[in-house]
């Protein structure tokens, strides 16, 4: 396990002494939170794509490492530069 920083450790301190409560909009920031991890799982089109096998050996290497699939890395990868949220300069 990782170690924790000293805000992890403060807040998993505040949970274990039930000190935190839960937002008043909880319940909508779950149900938005829940439709986008639908919508960003739906899987409704196909691709096949040509890597350099290095590529793929790295990309199989970092997705063991986070312990997911190395398709759902690349899906998850493709998804946030899509969104904005990766950029080519990133990295």
């Amino acid at each position: 396990m990782s170690k924790l920083s000293s805000e992890e450790r403060e807040v998993l301190e505040a949970f274990e002494k039930g000190k935190l409560k839960r937002s008043k909009k909880a319940a909508n920031t779950q149900k938005r939170h829940q439709e986008y991890a639908e919508a960003m799982f739906k899987k409704d089109a196909r691709i096949n794509i040509r890597l350099s096998s290095k590529d793929l050996r790295g990309l199989q290497k970092r997705a063991l490492a986070e312990g997911i699939p190395y398709q759902t890395l690349i899906a998850s990868i493709l998804h946030k530069y899509v969104e904005g949220r990766l950029s080519e300069g990133n990295g």
